[in-house]
């Protein structure tokens, strides 16, 4: 596309030198110039676009290009009205900002969107917590329940157990004794 827009300017630039200005044209420059102006502009915007760092998604870290930005360095991820080109707000601890640029198709920009939402646990997505943002419960919520307990014994055996328990307690032995017997 980029290409397209170059060689239109090219064209354009072309025929405005060729039909420079003439005896029958009142003004000194060429109206194709406005032409290769609009194709000039997308065709150095495409070309700015395609030739960003290449992103890279690690369980660690963020690549873009060669700087190496950790996961948990990330404290907010806000998405641009864009998605084609993607482009997304990047927010790090110390307050500063970056705007990613990925110059894909729909299809790979909503991978990328995901992955990025995925892998920044500890940031604010589009300024919801992440918990929040995936449908998980936060972590003060969750409940730790108690193991089931299953009946072991008849209701009738538990109360036995407990009147021999209590009279152990009381007494210091189970066995009925004679007088006699040590």
């Amino acid at each position: 596309m980029a290409l397209f827009a170059m060689a239109g300017t090219l064209l354009s630039v072309g025929i405005a030198l060729h039909w420079g200005p003439v005896a029958w044209n009142p003004v000194p420059w060429s109206p194709a110039w406005i032409a290769a102006a609009f194709f000039a502009l997308p065709a150095v915007i495409l070309l700015a676009v395609a030739c960003r760092p290449a992103i890279e998604i690690h369980e660690t870290h963020l690549r873009i290009g060669n700087c190496d930005i950790p996961w948990s360095q990330i404290s907010r991820l806000d998405q641009t009205g864009w998605n084609v080109p993607l482009a997304v707000y990047l927010t790090f601890k110390d307050e500063s900002r970056l705007l990613v640029i990925y110059p894909g198709d729909f299809d790979s920009s909503t991978s990328l969107l995901r992955h990025l939402r995925r892998y920044a646990r500890e940031a604010l997505l589009d300024g919801i917590p992440y918990r929040q943002f995936w449908g998980e419960p936060p972590a003060h919520e969750r409940k730790q329940l108690p193991p089931p307990r299953y009946p072991l014994l008849l209701p009738e055996d538990e109360e036995e157990i407990e009147r021999m328990f209590q009279r152990l307690k009381t007494v210091g032995h189970l066995e009925r004794r004679n007088p006699g017997e040590k």
